[in-house]
């Protein structure tokens, strides 16, 4: 398969230059995969980073704002001078920050410089949870029973729940991360639960639309890793399960889904395919799935437009390196491996690692980190890391520091 690869390479050669819109263990990925194919890479930072892992792996470095996101890694107009001026030909949003703003992606092309990610497009049909589950249906991949329309009239949406049967779920249209996100268990309930959804929503979003669905009561979290690319070739890298949350939020994913039947395997793998298939996606994505643990019966959740912070897992029982491809199927190469090539070999777990307080619940916590000690990388084990002892960690961002796959 890395024979096949290099050949595909050479029909259309790779960047020179890269630049990478992000920071920390994200970017620091990307470098590394970049330095192994001979790409230069440009990194940005704020004002907080200036000293941080990622802007000393890379090639240049440049400065782009305060701490806060908002003033600078949020910023698509100055990082896009950056790239001007460094002669960088493609940007990579790494998650997070960019990665699925489909505006940034279509100025970039207007620009004349590739965005090493989905098209504009295909990011506007899958960032709705409401226009997604349509999409989906139309393309007869299943979706959870529940009301996506427009009609947000709260008896209205409370006659829906009462024909889909409680539990059900409030979920913000524009949502993530679990803001917005209630589970209501009666009618007397209802009221209240909306008006808090929509508070939060409409804080985290800007938007207070919302969607009811049936609340699984004992699901589990299973997501398949799709790529595509320019040619009309679209494959799964077979899936993960994500199932193992805190506060809506991932901490341990493994690949593949344990004690799947299967027909269940293939079919998740089919219908995640036809998902791709449905809106011309190009590059790296994700189709979540919310499952039922009982029936192993499977919904459609979302698509994540990016690569995962759990990406890590599928590359260890599939042997392949997805920012490679996500840099090959940018350059208008054929991806890598098609369908009949990929196996999966074995077993990964990733854990996440945080800086928390155990004290307060385990809530995010900030400060310097005074040591570090990881375990050695080895063929089996990986740690996915932009920081070392010194650095601190920042109320601006993300307090993860490490994965350990």
């Amino acid at each position: 398969a890395v024979d096949g690869a290099q050949e595909q390479s050479s029909q259309k050669p790779l960047f020179d230059k890269i630049l990478i819109a992000n920071r920390g263990e994200i970017a620091c990925r990307i470098i590394h995969t970049a330095r192994k194919l001979g790409i230069k890479t440009v990194a940005v930072f704020s004002e907080a980073d200036r000293d941080a892992m990622h802007v000393r792996l890379a090639d240049e470095a440049y400065l782009i704002g305060p701490a806060a996101a908002a003033d600078s890694y949020l910023r698509a107009d100055t990082i896009l001078d950056v790239a001007r001026r460094a002669g960088a030909q493609a940007i990579h949003p790494g998650y997070g920050f960019l990665s699925e703003n489909a505006g940034f992606s279509e100025q970039l092309a207007a620009e004349g410089v590739t965005f090493i990610g989905p098209p504009g497009a295909a990011m506007r049909a899958m960032g709705s949870k409401s226009e997604s589950k349509r999409i989906m249906q139309a393309a007869g991949v299943p979706v959870v029973p529940g009301y996506h329309g427009d009609n947000q009239d709260a008896a209205f949406l409370q006659e829906r729940a009462q024909e889909i049967g409680y539990p059900v779920l409030i979920k913000a249209v524009m949502g993530g991360g679990g803001k917005g996100m209630r589970i209501v268990h009666s009618p007397d309930e209802f009221a209240m639960m909306l008006a808090s959804s929509r508070r939060e929503a409409a804080k985290a979003f800007g938007d207070d639309k919302v969607l009811v669905e049936k609340y699984l009561a004992t699901p589990r979290h299973v997501e398949v890793q799709v790529f595509a690319d320019t040619l009309g070739n679209a494959v799964h890298l077979f899936e993960r399960d994500c199932s193992v949350q805190r506060r809506h939020q991932k901490i341990i994913e493994e690949a593949p889904a344990p004690d799947l039947l299967p027909e269940v395997r293939r079919q998740l793998g089919e219908k995640a395919v036809a998902a791709a298939k449905a809106v011309q996606y190009v590059g790296a994505g994700t189709v979540e799935f919310i499952m039922d643990q009982a029936t192993q019966q499977f919904y459609f959740m979302e698509m994540n437009t990016r690569l995962q912070v759990e990406h890590p897992v599928t590359e260890m029982v599939t042997g392949t390196d997805l920012v490679q491809w996500q840099l090959e199927v940018a350059a208008g190469n054929r991806l890598p491996q098609l369908q009949g090539d990929i196996a999966c070999t074995g077993h990964a777990f990733e854990a996440r690692i945080y800086a928390e307080n155990p004290d307060a619940g385990f809530l995010p916590d900030t400060g310097r980190l005074v040591h570090v000690a990881t375990p050695q990388p080895s063929a089996d084990v990986r740690v996915e890391t932009g920081v070392q002892a010194g650095d601190a960690i920042s109320v601006h961002y993300d307090p993860m520091i490490a994965k350990l796959v």
